[in-house]
């Protein structure tokens, strides 16, 4: 057993276990560690030369000392593993598409079908008549197999992961050829046009050149804040707003104000809007204001005059040619202008009556108007000569009901009216001087009720509500007949009903003594020897029941009560 010990330990200490550092050493790379961590002292290097985060604890970057403990400090062991990390496909690589055919038979094929993949004893085709090798037509593709891809993350979800861009190359050779042959027929049309003496030399020379300047001719203008154009790559980027603008959503901390789309940063409706203010004196007042202000309306009403005249022959197109629609749209103007005034002219020579359109505006008529213009010291206009807003919801000076006055321009007593007739019934026709007569006459507070009761009663019913009222009356008589009859029949059922109403009151009576008494009797029994009560048949008491309980009831607060039973 002692051997067997000493054997062991000493193959413990055979293994080079750390030694045990003096006190004097475990403080210089304590120092040493805190110097790394200020910074003034170089990191520890790995055994791959790289740096090690001073800050790192050493449980995480030192090895133990039971698998190498002559390795330095590392974090190897830290990071993934080469060996253990799964080798995926690249994204270069993809399944083999189609297959090339061979024309003539091939050295080392197989003799039946032609194909380098097998030789004529595995070949699963029929076996021929006369094989490929002595025919060499009909040659049959080689077989090949499939790889199997093992893709990463982003190769599965690689949308042009397969694609080859030799596709697109011939895309764009088939339009640059297309592009050529237009550009050569329009040359011959040039040349034939200039050998006829149609078109000038110096006219060609001029559109030749300007062939190639069409496209970049608008590049350096293209510049905007927020975008940046590229006239040699041809793509336009776009970039974040500018800085100094203020952010729409801030415009209006309300909740309830207009709706900020994020997704497209549009608000479509006007942010002040409940705050009162002016679209004209805000900076920003939304983008359907932006939308439907400026030249858009005058663009929209070109685009609807292009697609009608499409619609009636007329060739043209906004993009395509929008100078040419521009001057048709112009002499489409000018020609209905010139036909309404045709049009007015010739009602006014039919009918007359040019003498009321010559009057003068109502501005000097009035010598006033509610137009806001304000002026500077000099005289200049600031702000207004537009059209007057409407003060009002309502519609002003609108006369009703033959009245000359509106209601309101006659007050008396406290009470308003028309002035026209004194009238103080508002909705009420005019009746003139006559109503003026009858209200200075009348000795009311109130003239205008006087007179229409007045009114009233001067008016005859007419022929069918005179026969609608007999009707009512007719109907109220055979009422008053019906009720009678009713009268006499209830009297002397009355008079039997009471009587059934008594004897069942008495027979009630004494239904209800019986059940006094039984209570009574069960109240002397033990509670053991009681019977059940739920047993018996439980239904809702009648009318003459309950006056019989309420009749035979004891109350404890009647004074009387003691001489009941005497």
């Amino acid at each position: 057993m002692t051997e067997q010990t000493t054997t062991s330990s000493e193959g413990i200490v055979g293994l080079d276990e750390p030694k045990k550092m003096t006190r004097e050493d475990w403080r210089k790379k304590k120092e040493l560690e805190e110097q790394r961590k200020l910074g003034n002292a170089p990191a520890e290097v790995d055994e791959e030369g790289k740096d090690i985060n001073p800050h790192i604890p050493q449980y995480i970057s030192s090895v133990p000392w039971y698998i190498d403990p002559s390795k330095r400090p590392t974090l190897k062991h830290q990071r993934p593993q080469d060996e253990r990390q799964k080798q995926f496909n690249a994204i270069g690589e993809w399944y083999k598409r189609g297959n090339s055919l061979a024309t003539k038979f091939r050295k080392g094929a197989c003799e039946n079908c032609g194909a380098m993949t097998h030789k004529k004893k595995d070949c699963l085709e029929r076996p021929r008549k006369v094989g490929a090798r002595f025919t060499g037509t009909s040659i049959a593709p080689d077989e090949h197999f499939q790889v199997e891809l093992d893709l990463d993350y982003d190769g599965k979800r690689d949308r042009w992961n397969g694609y080859d861009p030799e596709e697109h190359q011939r895309i764009v050779e088939e339009y640059a050829k297309v592009d050529l042959a237009k550009r050569t027929l329009k040359a011959h049309r040039l040349q034939d046009e200039l050998a006829s003496g149609k078109l000038d030399q110096t006219v060609n020379e001029r559109e030749h050149n300007s062939e190639d300047e069409d496209e970049d001719k608008y590049a350096d203008d293209i510049d905007m804040p927020g975008q940046n154009f590229d006239s040699k790559r041809r793509i336009t980027v776009r970039n974040l707003r500018i800085r100094e603008d203020t952010a729409k959503y801030l415009r209006n901390l309300d909740p309830n104000s207009a709706y900020y789309d994020p997704k497209t940063r549009s608000m479509r409706e006007n942010p002040y809007s409940n705050a009162g203010k002016n679209p004209d004196e805000v900076g920003y007042a939304g983008d359907n204001f932006v939308r439907y202000t400026g030249d858009t309306i005058t663009m929209a009403q070109t685009q609807l005059f292009a697609w009608e005249a499409y619609e009636r022959g007329s060739e043209v197109h906004l993009q395509a040619d929008p100078t040419k629609l521009e001057l048709l749209h112009n002499s489409f103007k000018v020609k209905k202008e010139d036909f309404k005034e045709k049009q007015g002219d010739s009602i006014l020579k039919k009918y007359g009556g040019e003498e009321h359109l010559n009057a003068p505006p109502r501005e000097l008529l009035l010598a006033q108007t509610e137009d806001y213009v304000e002026y500077s010291r000099h005289g200049a206009v600031l702000k207004g000569l537009e059209k007057a807003v409407a003060r009002s919801k309502y519609e002003e000076d609108v006369l009703i009901n033959n009245h000359a006055c509106i209601w309101g321009s006659y007050w008396k007593d406290g009470y308003w009216g028309y002035k026209c007739c004194h009238s103080m019934v508002k909705q009420s026709y005019c009746t003139g001087e006559t109503g003026v007569g009858i209200v200075s006459k009348c000795p009311l507070p109130f003239p205008g009720v006087f007179y229409l009761a007045v009114l009233k009663t001067s008016l005859c019913k007419c022929h069918p509500q005179m026969h609608r009222d007999k009707m009512v009356k007719e109907k109220k008589k055979k009422k008053n007949k019906k009720n009678k009859n009713k009268k006499h029949t209830s009297d002397s059922s009355d008079s039997e009903s009471e009587e059934k109403k008594k004897e069942k009151l008495k027979k009630a009576l004494e239904a209800e003594d019986k059940r006094v008494k039984q209570v009574d009797a069960l109240l002397q029994l033990d509670e053991r020897k009681r019977p059940y009560n739920s047993l018996g048949q439980v239904k809702a008491p009648s009318e003459e029941e309950m006056e019989a309980f309420r009749m035979k009831r004891c109350r404890p607060d009647d004074p009387m009560a003691s001489f009941l039973g005497q």
